[in-house]
């Protein structure tokens, strides 16, 4: 039976997370991709103003496709993680702990996991159509002109994911 966890979570709810557990996930979660990570550093770096508060949120490495008529979002299937990899531990220092994506990770980032007591998840590639229909609300909040890697901000009910890292750093990897 899978866990079911609202958002934004908390070190206490991370904590209590394990290595292939399933977990529901529902309230809001952000968009992101690589030009999306690369624009968040670059304004940490610049002391700007970030376009959402990264404390305790939930990050999905995805590039939705474009919502058909009456469709919130398009497939949303999760791309592969380790692009993130250089520009996650600088967001993951500002807040920014669960993460949710696809594929294995660098020791650089599970490293990073567990100085910061992080979590990253695990969306099943493949079911981008299926994913689509938990989400309830699509926004675009940030850098529009990225269209597919622009930052969005989704509603969704019961997302479906796995734990892949725990904040200890052990995974499912090995």
């Amino acid at each position: 039976m899978a866990k079911k966890l609202t958002t934004p979570i908390n070190e206490e709810t991370r904590k209590s997370l394990t290595v292939g557990e399933e977990i529901l996930i529902s309230g809001y979660i952000y968009t992101a991709r690589d030009a999306a990570h690369k624009l968040l550093v670059d304004a940490i770096k610049n002391k700007e103003k970030l376009p959402f508060d990264l404390i305790d949120q939930v990050v999905y490495y995805v590039g939705p496709t474009p919502a058909k008529p009456n469709q919130v979002i398009g497939a949303c299937g999760p791309t592969s993680s380790y692009r993130m990899d250089k520009f996650s531990p600088e967001l993951m220092k500002r807040g920014l702990n669960v993460m949710i994506g696809k594929g294995p990770r660098s020791e650089e980032f599970i490293d990073a996991v567990k100085e910061n007591k992080a979590v990253y998840l695990l969306a099943i590639g493949g079911l981008g159509a299926k994913l689509s229909k938990t989400v309830k609300e699509n926004t675009t909040i940030a850098y529009e002109y990225l269209q597919s890697e622009a930052i969005h901000r989704l509603k969704v009910v019961e997302f479906p994911v796995i734990v892949a890292i725990d904040y200890l750093g052990n995974t499912i990897f090995q």
